[in-house]
């Protein structure tokens, strides 16, 4: 179904790609969108203290702060905000590593442009209903590892979602690729704090990102295609 023409709409689009960032601008402004653009994370977090968008999309692999851990801190603080995860390092969603929190997927360079604008007009339409639904506790913190420590052994800073003190954790080299959802009590207040380890920035990573464009074909099909 034709995606509606919107005027009041709001869609921030994240990605450390200029090109994307600029694609996805030109293609959601043609549709009827209000677009702000940020090119990470952090940028995105500071952008949303001032105003607070209808959906964000969000590339996963970027420096700073990885989409898998911006997504996590949006279900948390943010739950009535939907969310489009993008990405060329994955096919479909099923192939998203467990824990990505996210109300759709899109896989760059495997749709038409319309898909994008198809999904984003849903999560748009379903939004109270799917805000009634969601539980925001359910977002696991996502955590970069650090390094290792003098002895070698890799290890995380966790912080906790309840006291918001932050503690080290060792991790066994054998769950360093692990993309299950982990738990732990925290040291100070005894909170269970479920938390994921973020490789995606890691150069052995099987989660890096391919360059690859955000469409398979030029956007501005999209709106000859639903005429």
């Amino acid at each position: 179904m034709p995606s509606p023409k919107i005027s009041k709409y709001k869609v921030l689009v994240v990605d450390d790609d200029a090109t994307i960032r600029e694609s996805l601008t030109m293609l959601l402004t043609e549709e009827g969108y209000e677009v702000t653009t940020a090119a990470h994370g952090f940028d995105a977090l500071l952008q949303l203290k001032r105003s607070t968008p209808d959906v964000i999309t969000s590339d996963l692999n970027m420096p700073q702060m990885s989409g898998f851990e911006f997504l996590s801190v949006i279900r948390r603080r943010f739950p009535q905000i939907a969310v489009v995860a993008i990405s060329g390092a994955f096919n479909s969603a099923d192939a998203v590593p467990g824990g990505v929190i996210a109300d759709a997927f899109y896989a760059k360079g495997q749709h038409e442009p319309q898909a994008l604008l198809d999904t984003i007009a849903e999560l748009i339409r379903t939004s109270a209903a799917r805000s009634v639904q969601r539980d925001a506790e359910s977002a696991p913190v996502w955590i970069p590892r650090n390094g290792t420590d003098s002895k070698g052994i890799p290890y995380v800073v966790l912080t906790c979602t309840e006291c918001l003190r932050s503690f080290p954790l060792s991790v066994p080299q054998e769950s360093t690729h692990s993309s299950e959802i982990q738990e732990m009590r925290c040291l100070f207040c005894l909170s269970l704090v479920r938390y994921i380890i973020d490789f995606s920035n890691s150069v052995a990573s099987p989660w890096r990102e391919r360059k690859t464009p955000i469409f398979d074909q030029p956007f501005k099909n999209a709106a000859s295609n639903a005429a």
